[in-house]
């Protein structure tokens, strides 16, 4: 499996490519900002993306789509529940300001819980994980979670936005995420990687 890690925008959301080793395809997993670096990435390990995966529909993950998109030709996929999100006008002037976009491109596929991504030899399953955001997911496979701003290394997605629930939040991760293999490696939305072993064991907003 080829991985890459960027960190894009202003606010430092973790953008993932994971590509097929084999065929070269891959999938890129919020493309918040930096399109041209994304881009880049891509192009000197030699991929195609085949994919854009969004975890949720806040502006910081979604402000590089629409230019990845028309530059591969990528089928876009994204939460089921993306279809309720309407982002607001200061959402959309902050989206603006850091040169992206706040709203995301007619999307190719809607995912729900358990349904499946796969990219060649890979193969990630969707887990709903709301809590952050109604529309939020997470997606599990080889090992690892990307698990968007569901969880964090020591920390949480936050819970005071309009949509929101605390609530929501930790039966996400207390019946999606936790019940995950203690190795899992936790690839966030933003900050370092972590494990769920360890985030069971010392994240201090969930307990």
């Amino acid at each position: 499996m080829i991985f890459k890690a960027l960190t894009v925008g202003f606010i430092a959301t973790n953008c993932y490519i994971v590509g097929s080793g084999i065929t070269r395809k891959c999938m890129v997993v919020d493309p918040g900002a930096d399109a041209k670096l994304i881009l880049k990435t891509v192009e000197a390990d030699k991929l195609s993306v085949a994919m854009i995966v969004v975890t949720h529909s806040h502006f910081d993950h979604i402000g590089a789509v629409k230019s990845i998109k028309d530059a591969t030709g990528a089928r876009l996929a994204v939460g089921s529940g993306s279809e309720k999100q309407s982002p607001g006008a200061f959402v959309k002037l902050v989206a603006a300001m850091s040169g992206g976009s706040a709203r995301i491109p007619e999307p190719d596929e809607f995912l729900k819980d358990g349904d499946k991504i796969d990219i060649d030899d890979l193969h990630f399953e969707v887990l709903f994980t709301p809590g952050h955001s109604p529309d939020e997911i997470s997606l599990y496979g080889h090992g690892i979670l990307f698990s968007g701003d569901t969880l964090f290394n020591a920390g949480i997605g936050r819970t005071d936005f309009p949509g929101c629930s605390y609530k929501q939040l930790e039966s996400s991760i207390k019946t999606k995420l936790y019940t995950l293999p203690d190795n899992t490696i936790v690839y966030p939305g933003h900050g370092p990687a972590t494990t769920i072993g360890d985030e069971k064991r010392g994240n201090p907003f969930i307990r």
